[in-house]
């Protein structure tokens, strides 16, 4: 599981970040990617990295404001472009109005997809579990922006235990369909009588990867509850330290206030985007070292970046 970040920047682009998404890599996991947001220029930032459109099966849109979904028609209509790959249909989720944002765009432009879009357009009272599959659950809740927000949380289903192989070949287990029964936590049987039992084999299950993506927002619980021991905390930092009063104006959060809530949380790394174009590369190094005061695995992210959860 990887994360990788298209744009970083809040508002608008400057000449070092684009503005807001992040793909996850699930790659490993069920072969697909999770697009987070698609600001305007999102597909030009794809084509600097080894992502293939196509193997983008979901989109999640924090809210509407313009840095975080102007991308989203020209991503969708380049995305059929490619001709040699199979067509593959894409979900996307987000507040209410994303869909007749998506269409019309397509629809006045002429935009013909030759595959199928579902949308999901989730409201205050439809959120919580918006997605449950055998590996992965996803859960939403409700942010304090200045429009309706959405923070995500992305929980990774519990992986099975690993096969003891050699010990169970020392055992006299012969390579197989006993094999498969014994790492599916089944006991078996050998022709001269004797009980394998399967659990002396496998290792404890290992808990699955937590990776926590907010939109923009002020300080506020629900961030915290996201959150709560998260390997990885994405949270805007669109203000630094100090910036607390005209941060809440604006319904966004300081970096001070991210570490406060990766604190809270008990999460394990912190990365922080969403980052103001006012702040030159000196000031980075400053929201960083400030950050970490209250909040140590902090990181300030640039376009790009790639990180393992």
């Amino acid at each position: 599981m990887h994360i990788q970040f298209l744009g970083t920047s809040a508002g608008q682009p400057s000449k070092m970040r684009n503005v807001s998404s992040l793909a996850l890599k699930l790659l490993d996991e069920i072969n697909e990617i999770w697009l987070f947001d698609c600001g305007e220029g999102t597909q030009n930032r794809i084509l600097e990295t080894t992502i293939r459109p196509r193997k983008i099966s979901k989109i999640f849109i924090t809210h509407l404001h313009g840095d975080h979904i102007f991308g989203l028609p020209g991503f969708l209509s380049s995305r059929s472009f490619q001709a040699n790959e199979e067509q593959t249909d894409l979900d996307i989720y987000g507040p209410v109005g994303i869909k007749s944002f998506v269409l019309t765009s397509l629809k006045v432009t002429g935009t013909r997809l030759p595959y199928k879009l579902t949308f999901h357009e989730l409201e205050a009272d439809q959120l919580g579990l918006i997605i449950e599959t055998d590996k992965f659950k996803v859960y939403a809740e409700k942010l304090d922006h200045s429009v309706f927000c959405i923070g995500y949380r992305i929980i990774q289903k519990d992986l099975e235990g690993t096969l003891d192989a050699e010990a169970l070949k020392a055992a006299g287990v012969p390579f197989g369909p006993l094999f498969g029964q014994v790492k599916n936590g089944h006991n078996v049987t050998l022709p001269d009588g004797r009980e394998i039992i399967a659990s002396d084999y496998l290792s404890p299950p290992r808990p699955g990867k937590v990776v926590t993506i907010l939109g923009d927002t002020r300080l506020t619980d629900a961030s915290v509850r996201l959150a709560v021991n998260a390997d990885v905390l994405v949270h805007e930092s669109t203000y630094g330290k100090g910036d607390e009063k005209i941060a809440r104006k604006h319904g966004h959060s300081t970096n001070m206030q991210a570490a406060e809530v990766a604190r809270a949380a008990g999460a394990k790394r912190l990365l922080l985007n969403h980052v103001s174009a006012r702040f030159l590369s000196r000031d980075i190094k400053q929201l960083r070292q400030d950050a970490a005061t209250l909040f140590s695995n902090v990181y300030v992210v640039n376009d790009l970046e790639e990180f393992d959860v």
